[in-house]
């Protein structure tokens, strides 16, 4: 029974991945829910667990492609791959609304490039001290301390290595964590307490996940004004990040 279910699973390997997926989501919310009080959203949680189960299934294999070395679980690869990635991207940012941003006025839109920037140069900055001088690695370790979604997409289309790609995700996740744990306590001095400053809050930062799950600790009605700019963040990220700033980075260095 056990090799017919494992061989009817690696023959339909996609529609694996998507169980093994929707699994890990709906356990990675039960346990924000049940022992954080959602303090630290589900997706953080989620990345976090599919970032150990891909090391654990390289050690298990001996491979270099994480999880996706086990025959078991090879449609991972494709749901993660560039295809499926980019294909979600466009679709975020086709659901996006140019009226919605302008709500945000000229400061949330001002918001969400100076995030951008500020977070690409602290990410290179690090890069830097931890010996990395290459224009490619510097600027996708950059990209990822803005989100761990602009990370990969800088280094997929600079040629970064793996570890690197890999690198700029954890950045993005640690950003991610830090800014839901760390925004209760900050939100009475920086004045977090109205949709104003929601939307530029959630500019600065720009991490989705982040700022939402951060803002439903502080006070649940202002998650949607924080999430509405940092939706364009991303799509600013992935912009600029490849573009604009790696140029600025090449010329530095």
């Amino acid at each position: 029974m056990t090799d017919v279910l494992s061989r009817v699973l690696a023959e339909h390997s996609l529609i694996a991945a998507f169980t093994v997926v929707g699994a890990l989501t709906a356990v990675s919310y039960w346990i924000s829910g049940r022992f954080t009080g959602g303090r630290l959203h589900g997706s953080a949680i989620a990345i976090a667990l599919g970032l150990l189960l891909a090391y654990v299934g390289g050690l298990a294999s001996g491979g270099s492609a994480g999880l996706t070395d086990v025959p078991l679980f090879a449609g991972v690869g494709i749901l993660g791959g560039a295809m499926f990635r980019d294909f979600a991207i466009v679709a975020t940012a086709f659901g996006a609304e140019i009226e919605a941003l302008k709500k945000a006025g000229l400061m949330g839109a001002v918001s969400v490039v100076v995030g951008v920037v500020l977070s690409f140069v602290v990410g290179a900055v690090v890069a830097l001290a931890f010996g990395y001088t290459d224009p490619v690695s510097v600027s996708t370790i950059g990209a990822g301390a803005a989100t761990y979604i602009v990370g990969p997409v800088t280094g997929t289309a600079l040629g970064a290595g793996s570890d690197v790609v890999a690198l700029s995700i954890a950045a993005g996740l640690t950003k991610a964590v830090l800014v839901m744990v760390g925004t209760p306590f900050v939100a009475g001095r920086i004045g977090l307490d109205n949709p104003y400053t929601a939307m530029i809050y959630g500019g600065l930062m720009g991490t989705t996940s982040g700022v939402a799950g951060g803002l439903a600790a502080t006070d649940p009605r202002l998650v949607p004004y924080g999430a509405m700019t940092a939706t364009f963040y991303t799509g600013v990220g992935c912009l600029l990040a490849p573009s604009v700033l790696y140029l600025f980075v090449r010329a530095l260095l």
